[in-house]
């Protein structure tokens, strides 16, 4: 028993994130950049360094299944107790130029995995509080929407000119981010309508509750730390937001399901996401980066997910690729002659 539970911690691996952006607001200095230097240097230094593997956790333990679900639920206490620290923090220091932008990226990383990779695992169960929880850990991100979107929107139009979350091969990662995000809320939007049947003004138009939400999390924001620390606060949520769109790109990039004589896509498949099986990386992502398997069957908790041999496989784990994705003409060298294969 002790060795099972021991084995199933390893997904604690994920709080590292959230743990060295607390570190970089606590000491300052060059701990600022804790963060970045264990997302963007260790990471890829582990998923190299790692052997991969096909294991699967077992998905009949009913004994391990809350634990894997507690994982997840942390969550919400390390997203919101970092955004309230760091705002305090950032009040009561004076740090420097480097330092912030350290610092702001970090939290930004922390919004990104803790907040909206969490919230996308969680949105996509059966369970009520689940469901709130995920939305929750979108707000600070202002992406409430992507609850939307994500499960009604892009998972059944994903690797189609339908889908603004997939790139086509070619595509500008910055085009990309601005065609995602503009898109996507526009998606949102006309989801809602058609479960509404046009009637915007219900009370059940979560749309208009997630800006009602967002307006009134902002106005915490600047009752408690005041107008600069709340712009600040606000960009590493944005820098959330890219994180996403970023994880987007490289997820489904050049990738299409064909189009059949009536009209409508081949049913999605492991060969239309892009994996990424390497050890380090999917551990810390809550196994994100199985993405094959989790478009193929999207109901499957994150502890169950396969490694699908017949998908498609990125050449690195996902800090590699976004640090590629970065640079348009490095990416595409990359790339593109593995969609010729």
């Amino acid at each position: 028993m002790l060795t099972t539970l021991l084995k199933e911690l390893k997904y604690t691996t994920a709080y590292c994130i959230p743990i060295t952006c607390f570190i970089g607001f606590l000491f300052g200095g060059w701990l600022s950049w804790l963060t970045v230097i264990f997302s963007f240097v260790i990471t890829p230094l582990m998923d190299l360094l790692l052997p991969t593997s096909s294991e699967v956790s077992d998905p009949n333990n009913k004994t391990y299944s809350r634990v894997y679900d507690w994982f997840l639920y942390i969550n919400v206490i390390w997203v919101y107790g970092l955004v309230f620290f760091g705002g305090y923090q950032l009040i009561h220091n004076n740090y420097s130029t480097t330092e912030l932008i350290g610092l702001l990226l970090g939290l930004g990383l922390v919004l990104g995995t803790s907040g909206i990779n969490v919230a996308h695992e969680l949105g996509h169960r059966n369970n009520k509080k689940e469901q709130l929880m995920a939305q929750s850990l979108l707000l600070p991100s202002f992406y409430m929407h992507f609850y939307i979107e994500h499960n009604r929107g892009h998972h059944y139009h994903v690797a189609t000119p339908l889908d603004p979350a997939t790139a086509q091969k070619g595509e500008y990662l910055y085009l990309f981010w601005l065609k995602s995000i503009f898109l996507s809320y526009i998606d949102s939007w006309k989801i809602q309508f058609k479960i509404l049947k046009g009637d915007w003004l219900s009370w059940k138009n979560n749309m208009l509750w997630y800006l009602v939400l967002s307006l009134g999390y902002i106005g915490v924001l600047f009752m408690l730390f005041g107008f600069k620390i709340t712009v600040l606060l606000i960009i590493s949520g944005i820098i959330g937001i890219l994180l996403l769109e970023t994880i987007n790109y490289i997820e489904h990039y050049g990738l299409e399901r064909k189009q059949l004589d009536n009209g409508h896509y081949e049913r999605v498949q492991p060969c239309h996401s892009w994996n990424a099986n390497y050890t380090f990386g999917r551990i810390i992502l809550f196994e994100l980066t199985r993405h094959s398997d989790h478009h193929y069957k999207a109901s499957k908790k994150y502890h169950t997910l396969a490694h699908q041999k017949q998908a498609p496989e990125l050449p690195f784990g996902y800090p590699a690729a976004i640090i590629c994705s970065l640079v348009p003409w490095l990416w595409f060298a990359i790339m593109h002659p593995k969609l010729k294969t």
